[in-house]
């Protein structure tokens, strides 16, 4: 069996390896088709990530596959069957996951990130109370997409109702410009996606996401009295990880309005607490999801409600896997979602 294996910062290796176990009870056994490379998985190849860099690491936390075998005591499961599974690994007894807020729980795993191995190899084991049931119409892309699909979900419920509201989400990478579909789906009055680049911002209009603005052209605050007038907007997401993206969604969200934290911050950012008290804001952080997002994200998916078809820019064997992430370097600015094809 092939695995792709980052060993150190900027080196993948191919590597043969046994089989895969046997199963237990509870158990599958996936013939991995598609893996998904992550923003967080480009951290760490940089060996930038702030809370992963162990290495070595078989990478993939966003995959799809198909059933090939099920423990004896997997009941909704079989053969045949498209899957994809969470990847966070918990302990089930700190006081987070007591209380149902399990992606949090303090001894937090997530395979092929911050834990055991990943999905980026021939054959994959997940068990039964993670895995999700994938419609059998659904692309092996679209199966690979459901993670970072999740994230969208669950990040928009952070903040309560949308419906009425007009939001602001900066990045209009994968995770942006599906948090912004999810914004758009959940009742928005106007959803205003921003980013340094135009590709980026096309690729959103294609997924219905009508108004946007480059920010290396016109400011968040031009931009945002142009979309919502003197309504301006009630709720930011901020998914970039950036720190002048953070700083114009604080100055520019509404009085007493919520900015949720999805990006990835290499640097701590600044934030002026004196401006954060005295307009009464809130500023709420998102860590990936839980089921019932993984749950959501198949079903809205499957009904067409969220795109993914402009989101993929490249596809890759799993043989060249390194040269998948030289493309992300040489095309920064342009890839998106690149999608490694394993079977």
């Amino acid at each position: 069996m092939r695995q792709a294996v980052l060993t150190e910062p900027y080196n993948v290796i191919l590597r043969d390896v046994p089989p895969p176990r046997e199963l237990k009870p509870n158990e599958l056994l996936l013939k991995i088709h598609r893996v998904g490379v992550c923003g967080s998985d480009v951290h760490m190849y940089y060996g930038k990530h702030p809370f992963a860099n162990t290495y070595p690491m078989i990478q993939g936390h966003e995959y799809g596959g198909e059933i090939v075998r099920v423990g004896s005591a997997v009941k909704d499961f079989s053969p045949g069957m498209k899957a994809t599974a969470r990847p966070h690994l918990v302990c089930g007894h700190c006081a987070p996951c007591l209380r149902g807020q399990y992606n949090v729980c303090q001894n937090l795993r997530v395979e092929g990130c911050a834990g055991p191995e990943g999905s980026a190899q021939e054959y994959f084991i997940i068990p039964e109370d993670r895995a999700v049931h994938i419609p059998d119409h659904m692309t092996y892309d679209q199966v690979a997409m459901i993670e970072p699909i999740a994230v969208g979900a669950h990040s928009t419920r952070r903040p309560g109702s949308l419906e009425g509201k007009n939001v602001v989400v900066t990045g209009a990478g994968t995770i942006g410009n599906l948090v912004a579909q999810f914004a758009v789906a959940r009742g928005a009055k106007k959803v205003l996606i921003t980013d340094l680049v135009d590709s980026k911002l096309d690729i959103a209009r294609q997924c219905g996401i009508h108004e946007t603005a480059n920010t290396a052209k016109e400011t968040l605050a031009d931009a945002a009295k142009r979309v919502f007038g003197s309504d301006g907007f009630q709720v930011g997401f901020e998914a970039v990880g950036a720190q002048p993206a953070l700083t114009d969604l604080i100055a520019g969200v509404e009085n007493g309005g919520t900015v949720v934290i999805i990006g990835v911050y290499v640097r701590n950012p600044v934030v002026n607490m004196g401006f954060l008290g005295e307009h009464e804001l809130n500023v709420l952080g998102s860590m990936m999801y839980r089921h019932e997002d993984y749950l959501e994200a198949v079903d809205w998916t499957a009904k067409g409600i969220i795109k993914t078809t402009p989101l993929i820019s490249r596809h890759f064997p799993l043989e060249q896997y390194h040269d998948a992430y030289k493309f992300i370097e040489a095309h920064s600015d342009q890839a998106v979602k690149v999608m490694i094809d394993v079977a």
